[in-house]
């Protein structure tokens, strides 16, 4: 049984929420912090980003101290406001390709993720963990939701299209073209059905967040050992998260790309590739694959089709069968000699939404040697990878949708 609950969400004005909602600070390039931080006073990065402030770049736990006080000043000048009731949010965005995506904003139990009622599909770092589980617990808040993901539910989805009827309390579009809108839920019924219907729920599913997951609920460790007085009930048992339907996600596929052949020549590659892929040179005509198993390269100004020869190939359960998995275990270890996936410095990866012609001029560049792509993996391979309690590699999914930083903040 899946347990979410409402929350007084702390989130920006009706006026000043279209300046303040911000993307991942990872997001941005420098010149485009550069220029929002001159140009916008209201922006969330001022609070993610307080060295500015003194022209000064700062790190550590003297960053996370100001990023504390920024937030504070956005809530003593009226920026910030925090709702009187607890409440679950209705977030829908429409992007610029006219794609929607809805849910609800709400917060997930850590007692869920630790039981695997909130299930993983991908390993985390340890260290990016803890470095971020200190950041929440200097500054206090958690203002990027994690997105869980769930099948289909019709009742759910009933409840959600009537609520969008209704006016919302916000309504702005941001410079990348995307339309968010937000509704507050906060009738005490209604609340409780959509409660109940998720802890209907068997599971849920971790769709993009697992650092953030996993360092709320080492912070929830940490606070509950120094809290004499724990009962379960405290804000720090909770992390806040977008709930939204399989079919409302949008997974792209993540592009490798390495920067040298490992010692051999391209012909003495291209032997030893066919003893897993059947291969053939498509010349200059770009070539996406678009099956399970198929996969498409680009090496020496050429591309190439490379299909799994399946009789060479065994599977035994769902990360076998992953593509991202059989790229590894079939070419980057043992023929590129790429063991680490996560640190080593000869690979980088591409998301879907950089299509192949990026391939090719990084490729012809001569930064690179070699690109593979790829198709997308399913929602249904990320919940039987989870189901199985197994991980995929990382970079596996790049998925949508992407929440702005600072709409609804959770305090704990």
């Amino acid at each position: 049984m899946a347990k979410i609950i409402p929350f007084k969400a702390v989130r920006p004005t009706r006026d000043k929420v279209s300046l303040l909602a911000a993307r991942s600070y990872e997001s941005y390039t420098a010149m485009q912090v550069e220029s929002r931080l001159r140009d916008n006073p209201f922006s969330f990065l001022h609070i993610v980003n307080p060295g500015y402030k003194y022209q000064k770049e700062i790190s550590g736990e003297e960053r996370y101290g100001l990023v504390r006080n920024r937030y504070q000043e956005f809530k003593e000048d009226g920026i910030f406001m925090q709702d009187e009731k607890p409440s679950f949010y209705i977030y829908k965005i429409v992007n610029r390709d006219g794609r929607k995506f809805h849910g609800i904003v709400a917060a997930a139990s850590v007692q869920d993720y630790e039981d695997d009622v909130i299930k993983k599909h991908e390993d985390t770092l340890e260290f990016r963990e803890v470095i971020f589980k200190e950041y929440l617990k200097t500054v206090g808040f958690n203002a990027e939701a994690v997105l869980l993901t769930y099948p289909d539910n019709d009742k759910l989805g009933a409840i959600i299209s009537e609520i969008m009827q209704t006016r919302p309390e916000y309504e702005f579009t941001t410079t990348y073209r995307d339309t968010h809108y937000l509704w507050n839920v906060d009738e005490s019924a209604l609340l409780e059905k959509i409660q109940k219907i998720y802890a209907e729920m068997p599971a849920l599913y971790i769709a993009d967040g697992h650092h953030r997951s996993a360092s709320s609920y080492l912070l929830a460790k940490d606070l509950k050992v120094e809290n004499p007085q724990h009962t379960g009930d405290e804000p720090y048992n909770y992390f806040m998260s977008f709930l939204i339907p399989e079919s409302d996600l949008k997974i792209y596929e993540f592009n490798r790309l390495i920067k040298d052949l490992n010692g051999m020549t391209k012909e003495e590659f291209l032997i030893k590739l066919d003893e897993y892929f059947r291969i053939e040179n498509r010349g200059m005509d770009y070539y996406k694959p678009s099956k399970l198993h198929h996969f498409s390269m680009y090496l020496d100004g050429e591309f190439y089709s490379l299909y799994l020869r399946k009789t060479k190939y065994q599977i035994n359960n769902a990360l076998d069968a992953l593509d991202t998995h059989i790229l590894y275990v079939t070419i980057l270890k043992p023929l590129l000699g790429i063991e680490d996936l996560r640190n080593d410095q000869r690979i980088e990866y591409a998301h879907g939404k950089k299509d192949l012609a990026y391939v090719k001029t990084v490729v012809d560049s001569g930064t690179f040697a070699v690109g593979f792509g790829l198709v997308p993996v399913t929602t249904a391979e990320l919940r039987q990878i989870a189901d199985e309690g197994l991980k995929m590699p990382p970079k596996s999914t790049y998925i949508e949708p992407k929440l702005r930083s600072g709409v609804t903040v959770y305090e704990f």
